[in-house]
């Protein structure tokens, strides 16, 4: 029986993290992934394949060129589903080799295999070769992530019906395409799809969707999805999925029915711990399947079981996944470090991108904190204009007691790569200030930032040293 200062199950973005944390304090550690390629979900069906794919399809499609050619431009006529996945498998052999390479470089053990728990010190794991071993460590660390949630009422079969990792093996690209479910997946595919022209409906049982971004960006973002060709459909549950071997028929319960040639079902993911045994050593989980942390230290109710990544749930993101495993680690190993940010972007690649930090405006009504708004539109930067972008707007929340940025939305291209300015801004407490004073880049989207700032700069009260006397009261 081998024994191990930090055992992580799970290599995806948080075991990654954490591993090499671990190895750089020059502590025993072990990585077992039931995989046989180290990467998680986040390597092999999640982060990484999504985003390979949208840029595939924007490059191979010419989406980004339409605005100047018109609508009907390609840059390759013919795209087959072997196109997308050509580009796909040399992204992951080259992520997936990077890792092996981090693991080697800072001495952490792995071991392929699926891993349960036998009592709160003790797991047991059934290798690839067909033994079992047993293995004890003074801390453990869970970052197994999630699985697809397969409802029995879908009638799955790989390849017209389809969940989110079957749906990176598709043969063929559809003509027509259903998405149920407006979260971050599904949004994220559907409007890929509509950037390759298939005709895409994407259902929302629920009369609004990414509830946690801002209404009058979310207003912005299902305009633009609309007009670039996604019929979507929100407030009608699903009563019936039917395979009619020809098409996929699908009704909804205001009477409507829909019809394509594939259904994606993204509707949630369940964390994956069903196979662990939590129950052995003393963990609960939640209805989908999710563990319960303590969120500045990510140690659950047993105080030598930490856990980090999706399968703590909100915000699952393979970003922050990174950092919860490093803090994570640090905290099991009794290593004093830098507490995480407050503030975290979020970004949804979609297309158009989203991205946000900070507060909402819905947040502010919310606290009672008095704002003004500052807007921003792509077009009105004239590396907008190079870049023929017609859409997009950068949105900024400034508190009026404070003047102090509390928020920031944007929705267009590049808005997962510029929200990091609000980012900084945010953590170092800066004001609108920043922007006015401050040169950018020219011609840059950056711009938008200062485009913004001046907005709200120009309607916000005019602080007292720089009010200009009136004649006659000198």
């Amino acid at each position: 029986m081998s024994h191990y200062d930090l055992v992580i199950i799970g290599s995806g973005p948080a075991g990654r993290a954490a591993a090499i944390q671990a190895g750089k304090l020059k502590r025993r550690v072990l990585v077992i992934d039931r995989r046989d390629r180290l990467g998680g979900v986040s390597v092999h069906t999640g982060t990484i394949p999504s985003k390979t794919l949208r840029e595939t399809v924007l490059n191979l499609s010419g989406w980004r060129e339409r605005s100047f050619y018109g609508r009907s431009y390609r840059a390759r006529q013919d795209i087959g589903a072997e196109d997308l996945r050509a580009r796909l498998h040399m992204t992951l052999d080259y992520e997936v080799d990077v890792l092996e390479h981090q693991f080697a470089r800072n001495h952490v053990d792995t071991l392929h295999g699926a891993a349960r728990f036998l009592d709160p010190h003790t797991i047991e794991v059934d290798t690839e070769a067909g033994e079992k071993t047993q293995i004890t460590a003074d801390k453990y660390l869970i970052s197994t992530g999630t699985r697809t949630y397969r409802p029995d009422n879908v009638p799955f079969n790989g390849r017209t019906v389809v969940d989110s990792d079957d749906f990176l093996d598709m043969q063929e690209i559809p003509r027509s395409l259903i998405v149920i479910g407006a979260g971050v997946i599904g949004v994220e595919y559907a409007t890929m799809f509509a950037a390759l022209d298939v005709r895409v409906t994407l259902v929302e049982p629920r009369d609004s969707f990414l509830d946690f971004i801002d209404t009058a960006t979310i207003q912005e973002f299902t305009h633009e999805i609309r007009d670039n060709g996604v019929d979507l459909r929100l407030g009608a549950a699903v009563d019936k999925i039917e395979d009619a071997g020809t098409h996929i028929e699908v009704s909804l319960s205001n009477g409507r029915h829909v019809r394509a040639e594939m259904l994606l079902f993204a509707a949630g993911r369940m964390g994956a711990t069903d196979r662990l045994n939590t129950a052995a050593a003393g963990l609960e989980t939640d209805h989908r399947g999710r563990l319960n942390v303590d969120r500045k230290t990510y140690q659950t109710n047993v105080p030598h079981i930490y856990a980090a990544g999706d399968v703590i749930g909100h915000p699952s993101l393979a970003s922050t996944s990174l950092q919860q495993g490093r803090v994570a680690a640090c905290h099991a190993l009794d290593t004093p470090t830098l507490e995480e940010s407050p503030w975290f972007p979020y970004g949804i690649y979609s297309v158009p991108e989203i991205s946000t930090c900070g507060m909402s405006e819905e947040e502010m009504q919310e606290r009672g904190i008095a704002y003004e708004v500052g807007i921003a539109r792509m077009r009105e930067t004239s590396r907008g204009h190079i870049m023929g972008l017609e859409h997009g707007m950068l949105k900024m929340l400034v508190s009026l007691k404070t003047r102090r940025v509390l928020g920031v939305q944007i929705v267009g291209e590049g808005a997962t790569e510029l929200i990091h300015i609000a980012q900084a801004v945010l953590n170092l407490k800066g004001t609108v200030d920043y922007f006015v004073q401050n040169t950018f880049n020219y011609p840059t989207l950056a711009e938008a930032y200062k485009i913004a700032g001046l907005d709200a700069f120009n309607r916000m009260p005019i602080p007292e040293q720089y009010k200009t006397p009136r004649k006659g009261t000198e």
